[in-house]
Parts: structure tokens; C-alpha cells; sequence
């Protein structure tokens, strides 16, 4: 079993109202990807999962499934944006 690392979430829009704060400190498994991470946050978090999309940056470049989270990552969670 891998030891948890902490990440720091960065949290905007309908993500920062869901979690009450616009930062979140989470512990993970270090080797967590993405497509693992997404299922954790929606379970800690259920509202997340009403969202029709939700998506995460990392370094300021979203990332696919497979990137493997690293504890100096800045992660920011991207909710669906509406606009006109």
C-alpha cells in the first residue's frame, strides 16, 4: 500500500459553494491518477456528482485520467461554466 500524500485543491465557481472554502487540503494515495481522484472527491463530496461536468486542472493544463497526481501539483477542480 502506497502512503497518502496531502494536495491542496484550488476551488472556483459552483465547486468553492459545494465545499464552503476555496481551498481544500485532502489526503490521497500517492500514484493517484486523475480517473482515480475524480471518484474520491464526488464520494466526499456528493453534489459534485449532479454536475454535468467537472474537470481538473493541474499546473494549469487540464489533465486526462491517467495523470498520476504529485503532491506539488497545483489542482484546481473546474466546474461547468455558463455564460453568454
Amino acid at each position: 500500500m502506497n502512503p497518502d500524500m496531502e494536495i491542496e485543491l484550488i476551488l472556483y465557481g459552483i465547486a468553492r459553494d459545494i465545499v464552503g472554502q476555496p481551498r481544500l487540503k485532502m489526503e490521497i494515495q500517492e500514484g493517484t491518477t486523475v480517473g482515480v481522484f475524480l471518484p474520491q472527491i464526488k464520494s466526499s463530496y456528493p453534489e459534485f456528482g449532479n454536475l454535468k461536468s467537472l474537470l481538473v486542472a493541474v499546473n494549469d493544463e487540464y489533465a486526462d485520467n491517467d495523470y498520476m497526481i504529485k503532491a506539488e501539483d497545483e489542482i484546481v477542480l473546474v466546474p461547468p461554466v455558463s455564460g453568454g
